[in-house]
């Protein structure tokens, strides 16, 4: 058992085959063979879409007991307009992946660029219906990075509350100068804004757009393992997500983290390098 969680965007990605799964897997594999690396995920797949009931069996029935699901609140709901008004909403997709248990911990609140100061009545209203370790909150807004009354107002309410203010650093993203589809594609979807690292509760939360080439973002994870194996020593519990453009080495990616905080925290567990197919059960002939 690991001291933190750490894990990719999903787990869902045939492009996988071949370094972090089996060739020869099939895709309703990937969630088990997934789980036995790493012990978290972010739950990117509800922020577009609603899963089936069915969906969520299969999850809850694959997902180890250990696991983390940090699911992402539907778009509708952090992109739908009023938050006051999508309480309802938000309800619904909590009964929807209550089979899950304490696995979906906590929920993301992904909020747009547009959310400003203007609209902080709204975050009040809406965490009041929210323990303080069942969410998690990013912000987008450049006034909630400016180191005004505006951010301090934000960061008052959620520390006071206990809610999670995530981490996103994409400086290795930015710092790649590349003419790829993909690293074009993620350079103008992804925010570009300053860090902030905050630990307003026991279960800090970082998300890390990485540089495509693996070895190029050690210099931007260097704080970051000081600042994890910190949060570690204190007694908190981190999650810790890593990206790159299109996700391909994000396994590779996360395993180098793990590796450079193992040199940090002495006793540290390796990760296993790759899953292990489950071996199906011959039956004898009668």
């Amino acid at each position: 058992m690991l001291p933190y969680f750490l894990g990719c965007p999903s787990w869902s990605e045939p492009a996988w085959r071949g370094s972090l799964y089996p060739d020869s897997s099939r895709s309703s594999e990937f969630l088990p063979l997934y789980a036995q690396v790493f012990n978290a995920v972010e739950g990117n797949t509800t922020f577009y879409a609603a899963a089936s009931t069915e969906t969520v069996a299969r999850w809850a029935e694959r997902m180890p007991a250990h696991f983390r699901f940090c699911a992402k609140l539907p778009r509708e709901i952090s992109h739908g307009g009023d938050l006051r008004e999508q309480s309802s909403a938000a309800e619904v997709f909590r009964r929807l992946l209550a089979p899950l248990g304490v696995r979906v911990t906590p929920f993301w609140l992904q909020l747009p660029a547009s959310f400003g100061p203007q609209r902080m009545a709204e975050l009040v209203s809406f965490i009041e219906h929210w323990q303080g370790d069942e969410l998690a909150v990013e912000v987008r807004h450049p006034a909630f990075f400016a180191k005004g009354d505006e951010e301090r107002r934000l960061n008052r309410l959620l520390h006071e509350r206990g809610i999670e203010r995530i981490c996103l650093d994409s400086r290795a993203l930015f710092s790649c100068v590349s003419s790829a589809p993909a690293v074009l594609h993620a350079q103008a979807k992804k925010p570009r804004l300053p860090l902030r690292p905050t630990a307003f509760s026991q279960s800090p939360q970082l998300r890390f757009i990485g540089h495509p080439d693996v070895l190029a973002n050690d210099p931007f994870m260097l704080p970051w393992l000081d600042k994890v194996a910190g949060w570690i020593e204190e007694g908190r519990t981190p999650y810790v997500f890593l990206h790159t453009a299109d996700n391909r080495l994000a396994p590779q990616l996360a395993q180098r983290f793990h590796q450079q905080l193992m040199q940090r925290l002495p006793g540290l567990q390796a990760l296993p390098e790759r899953p292990r197919q489950p071996e199906v059960e011959q039956l004898g002939l009668l």
